[in-house]
């Protein structure tokens, strides 16, 4: 159970205020934010688009999934670990068990070392947002019955909700409860609806 490296990274900007305004708004990765949102989005549109752009059916499949895989990859190793200070693995220990790592960056009082309010929302609605939309697209081709293309879309939600899966752990924590983690979040949030109107003293 030691296997879980775990600090607190801040997956909603809005949770603390004072680290809040303590970030700075502008992109200090341009590079990984761009190939964050680039592969995993060319693989949204040549699925759209590939029936337009050619007839032959493996063409398709074999871009997509390459164009997959990169994003796998680069956002797993890469963007992860610059964006947000998060990191994944899996590893197999001498027993032959294999285990899930999950790490996050140190939380550091010198503002150059911690992730951008920019960048953290980019990664964040990237890696939220497309896996989403490949389910769309699983419950479009089932219901549609294009079976050839299941194969592509399941690729797409199982690559892409890995990862998802991977950070959200890293950042709640391998032994939190995510229901638990939104259930104080939403609670966090309503206490702070609250408190805004009333903030004044009782007289």
């Amino acid at each position: 159970d030691s296997n879980d490296d775990i600090e607190d990274v801040s997956l909603f900007d809005a949770d603390d205020d004072v680290s809040r305004r303590s970030k700075k708004s502008k992109i200090r990765h341009p590079v990984a934010s761009f190939f964050h949102l680039f592969f995993r989005v060319s693989a949204i549109v040549v699925y759209l688009l590939c029936e337009l752009l050619t007839s032959s059916f493996i063409a398709c499949m074999v871009t997509i999934i390459l164009l997959l895989s990169c994003d796998f990859w680069a956002v797993k190793n890469v963007t992860g670990r610059l964006m947000v200070g998060l990191r994944w693995w899996n590893q197999v220990d001498d027993d032959g068990r294999s285990h899930w790592v999950f790490e996050a960056r140190k939380v550091s009082t010198q503002g150059s070392k911690s992730s951008s309010e920019a960048e953290s929302r980019i990664f964040w609605l990237g890696l939220i947002t497309c896996p989403m939309i490949w389910v769309i697209f699983a419950f479009s081709a089932l219901f549609s019955f294009k079976v050839k293309w299941l194969a592509v879309v399941v690729m797409g939600v199982t690559l892409q909700g890995a990862n998802l899966y991977g950070y959200v752990r890293c950042k709640v924590g391998s032994r939190k409860n995510l229901t638990s983690m939104a259930t104080s979040y939403l609670g966090k949030q309503f206490l702070r609806q609250v408190r805004v109107p009333g903030s004044g003293n009782p007289s």
